[in-house]
């Protein structure tokens, strides 16, 4: 007998899951899904489609389980599909619901139709689905947990008629669960055991996958086992292995030639959690090096199936590091462990004193060092500025698994938001986000839900008035005069203010450390804007 409504049976299934946080930007669409809504969830307003699905991904990530976004129909996807996009290449599980016209209309698809509500968000969705009938929404909300949980995790996609939560149903459906790990296939995994054993030059490439599965601690010990270099995989999102470790020899350059350079003398290379690879500017140059084998150990098929060279094994980061160490302990120790590993040399740390004030700009590098002073190891750090990365992780090397965010795709107006899922996310750490003038202006109406959430989050903005990191193309692809690269005008400290966010100007790095130390002790966001020299410097290529 019926008598249970979709929307009770979908709220049931959420609670089973434990998923009672829904971001949204309510529409006409979606209010019969959000009508009396229950007193056990909360909904987060982001004041834009893309601010919330980005505010998902990074709470996502943050808290090591899927978040659900709530769109308006085509217009609030077409809004949100940037960050669907990144949420998509940053493999973070994401349950997006759009509403849809009532079914009785749609065959005359009226004002604010979906008229293809699962090509729409293609290819940057591992499902899309508008259910059938009516009483299917429960049942395939579902499937969508399943699908966007499995490895490799990513967004999916439920369109939903907005008459459909009023229909009943017989019951809710069994909640089920999903394995979230890929175990190595032990016959592969040991003869790439073999293989290391036997090589004379190795190298160990870790990507952003290590960080994912929790696989620090065991790329540690494979990597002392072994006594071999280890890199970070270009472009990484994530921090891989402790960057003050003497084995570190930091990230891998992002173009093809350089990359192939960088490895030259290695006989084999190990790469876990990565592609194969993820370049970004064109530099002529072979894939790899004479003389040089792969191996790639990763969860995705795609990854394993796209890359250009080497044999791969698809399998959980963390658990193919523990079986290698397992593998690798008790057998001859190969020719790489012998070798010596140099540091990785970079500039002399900065002296760990109070800055003094100084009469001209601050370079990129003494603004990171001054906050740098002031930072625990358990900060969180969200970074999209992109013309100083560099900078900033030479004065804030990342030191603790899970404490470093980017985007995998390279799209800016992920970081603001983001920042704000991770705060919500980890309430009781401080999330720092170093966001540049440019990039703060793709999404910078997440300052609001920072502000009405009280999140324990600060917004660095280094102001250097231009598409820095476009200029730095432009000299590297000979692209000279292009317009609209300036960026004269913006007022980061009057915007955030506008939003209730309080806000400071440094212009110094004694007068941004101080406005840092009183950030820490504010409740709520601040935002801290401090001008930077706005000198070039070369492609990390």
């Amino acid at each position: 007998m019926k008598g249970i409504t979709v929307w009770t049976a979908f709220y049931d299934v959420l609670r089973a899951y434990n998923l009672t946080t829904i971001f949204g930007n309510p529409g006409s669409t979606e209010q019969p899904m959000l009508k009396n809504f229950p007193s056990d969830f909360q909904y987060i307003l982001g004041l834009q489609e893309a601010s919330v699905v980005g505010m998902a991904d990074g709470f996502a990530q943050a808290s090591r389980k899927p978040a659900v976004a709530v769109l308006h129909t085509a217009a609030g996807t077409g809004n949100g599909m940037g960050n669907i996009m990144t949420a998509f290449l940053n493999k973070t599980p994401l349950i997006i619901i759009a509403g849809q016209q009532t079914r009785e209309m749609l065959i005359g698809e009226p004002y604010l139709t979906n008229r293809d509500p699962t090509v729409l968000p293609l290819p940057w969705v591992k499902w899309a689905y508008q259910p059938v009938r009516a009483e299917d929404v429960p049942a395939a909300l579902v499937r969508a947990i399943a699908i966007a949980t499995m490895p490799p995790a990513g967004p999916v996609f439920l369109s939903i008629p907005l008459d459909d939560w009023v229909a009943e149903i017989d019951s809710v459906p069994v909640v089920r669960t999903v394995s979230t790990i890929v175990a190595p296939d032990p016959s592969q995994l040991s003869e790439f055991a073999d293989r290391i054993s036997k090589a004379k030059n190795f190298a160990l490439i870790l990507g952003q996958e290590v960080d994912k599965s929790l696989g620090w601690e065991a790329a540690v010990e494979l990597a002392e086992l072994l006594n071999v270099p280890v890199f970070q995989a270009p472009l990484a999102e994530r921090a891989v292995f402790p960057e003050d470790h003497p084995l570190f020899q930091g990230s891998l350059p992002i173009a093809r030639g350089p990359l192939s350079t960088a490895l030259t003398g290695f006989d084999l290379v190990l790469v876990v959690g990565a592609e194969v690879w993820r370049y970004y500017p064109y530099a002529a140059g072979p894939v790899s090096p004479p003389g040089l084998e792969l191996l790639q150990i990763t969860n995705d098929p795609h990854d394993a199936g796209s890359a250009l060279v080497g044999d791969s094994l698809l399998s959980d980061a963390r658990l193919a590091l523990e079986g290698l160490y397992l593998l690798l302990r008790n057998v001859t120790a190969p020719a790489s462990m012998n070798r010596t590993v140099h540091a990785l040399q970079t500039a002399p740390a900065p002296a760990q004193s109070i800055p003094k004030n100084s009469t001209s700009f601050m370079t990129a590098s003494e603004a990171f060092t001054a906050v740098a002073l002031l930072r625990t190891k358990s900060d969180i750090l969200v970074q999209e500025s992109p013309s100083n990365v560099g900078d900033l992780l030479n004065a804030w090397p990342i030191v603790q698994q899970e404490t470093y965010f980017t985007s995998a795709s390279g799209g800016l107006g992920w970081g603001g938001p983001a920042a704000v899922g991770i705060a919500l996310a980890q309430k009781n750490r401080t999330t720092i986000l170093a966001i540049g003038d440019g990039s703060l202006h793709y999404s910078v109406q997440s300052i609001y839900t920072a502000v009405q959430q009280k999140l324990n989050l600060i917004i660095l903005v280094p102001r250097n008035e231009e598409y820095a990191i476009l200029k730095e193309f432009a000299v590297f692809e000979d692209t000279p005069n292009c317009p609209a690269l300036d960026l004269p005008g913006l007022n980061a400290k009057a915007v955030a203010e506008a939003y209730g966010c309080p806000a400071f100007r440094a212009d110094t790095p004694a007068d941004l450390y101080q406005a840092f130390q009183t950030a820490l002790g504010m409740d709520g966001p601040v935002l801290i804007e401090f001008q930077i020299n706005p000198k070039l410097t070369p492609l990390p290529v």
